[in-house]
């Protein structure tokens, strides 16, 4: 079975503000068999710089979306991944990280491997970039 590339989103949440509005487009991405979820870690930085590192088990237990979610490699994300994104996380904010495997992507990789091709470097411009330029 092939497997297909993993992203590590890291999402900032200014002020602390996480609602976990963002888990049911994430279970439908799931359902649809877009991505598979290997790990989410929510770290957060509070007013004085204090980080908590959550676990996607303990986050919000009233945002019953996120508990929809199943883990292929729980623990994937772990302490050290929180502490070097809490270097960059000004106090009172959270980000949320998510490791997903691109499904999607498998059948194009196995198809890449039988042609004994390899991908040499692939770049990802971002949503908010690409609109960027499209609105020019």
């Amino acid at each position: 079975m092939a497997i297909g590339p993993v992203d590590v989103y890291i999402i900032g949440f200014p002020g602390n503000k996480f609602t976990g509005r963002i888990a049911p487009a994430i279970v439908d991405l799931v359902d649809r068999g877009i991505i598979r979820v290997l790990d989410v870690l929510l770290v957060i930085k509070d007013e004085d710089g204090n980080i908590t590192a959550v676990e996607m088990a303990d986050i919000g237990a009233d945002q019953p979306n996120f508990m929809e979610i199943e883990l292929a490699q729980p623990g994937a994300l772990g302490r050290d991944d929180a502490e070097e994104v809490s270097d960059d996380l000004p106090p009172n904010s959270s980000a949320l990280l998510i490791a997903f495997e691109n499904v999607w992507a498998a059948q194009l990789a196995e198809h890449f491997a039988e042609a004994e091709a390899v991908v040499i470097d692939y770049i990802r411009i971002p949503a908010d970039v690409v609109a960027a330029v499209v609105t020019e």
